[in-house]
């Protein structure tokens, strides 16, 4: 069964050389997942064996916080990756969030138990003609960004991080007992930049350690993602 919660407040967000990361058009799928609710551990598994291996799409767990209570402190939660969903719910006009849920290019919501609604939107988004035009390249602890937009937005430029692959014994809660492994586990999210779209953007940012970079260009205030990259 899905879970829900009502939402209460009102929520304000080492590799030598250069390595490109442009892949066609990738297409931004969030799980928003608890590692205290019964209902996720099908879609964490979707998202492992489907999806995080897909150069097509950019798989993105993220661990929400309001399961914690209920017996089981979740240790890849971060109230942050909450407000971030309820951004996304407050701007669709829902009044609550739930695990698990997927969000597509954030702007499609679907129960993250639904593979084929999901194979279906990351289809359709694939197949749209992307507005932003985003180059993103890595060298050592150094990213650098480059994004041109034929559109004018208010948008944000993020830099996510992620742990590939992590397994966890539960010891209490709805998944006591269990064993499960989890995949593409956001662990640093950071808005790096703000940007309006009426002139090129270029700039360079730190990226500490060896593992993925992913740099996503969305619409403020829970909007559209516009152009996504990674850099492994």
């Amino acid at each position: 069964m899905t879970r829900v919660a009502a939402i209460f407040a009102t929520v304000w967000c080492v590799l030598s050389g250069a390595v490109y990361a442009q892949t066609t058009n990738p297409v931004v799928v969030e799980l928003y997942t608890s590692q205290g609710c019964s209902s996720c551990p099908p879609a964490d598994e979707y998202l492992r064996t489907q999806l995080a291996g897909r150069d097509d799409v950019i798989a993105l767990a993220l661990h929400v916080d309001y399961w914690d209570y209920i017996g089981w402190k979740d240790n890849f939660a971060d109230p942050a990756y909450t407000n971030r969903q309820k951004l996304y719910a407050q701007a669709a006009g829902h009044r609550s969030v739930y695990t698990p849920q997927m969000i597509v290019n954030g702007e499609d919501h679907v129960v993250g138990t639904h593979p084929s609604k999901v194979e279906k939107l990351i289809n359709a988004h694939k197949a749209k003609a992307p507005t932003v035009e985003l180059s993103v390249s890595r060298k050592g602890n150094r990213l650098r960004i480059e994004a041109e937009a034929a559109t004018r937005q208010d948008m944000r430029v993020h830099i996510v991080r992620y742990l590939g692959s992590e397994k966890v014994s539960i010891k209490r809660g709805e998944n006591a007992g269990k064993t499960l492994t989890y995949a593409n586990i956001v662990d640093e999210w950071t808005v790096a930049k703000s940007w309006n779209g009426r002139s090129a953007l270029k700039f360079e940012a730190n990226s500490k350690g060896e593992g993925p970079v992913v740099v996503l260009v969305q619409v403020a205030n829970g909007g559209p993602i516009l152009a996504a990259a990674r850099v492994e």
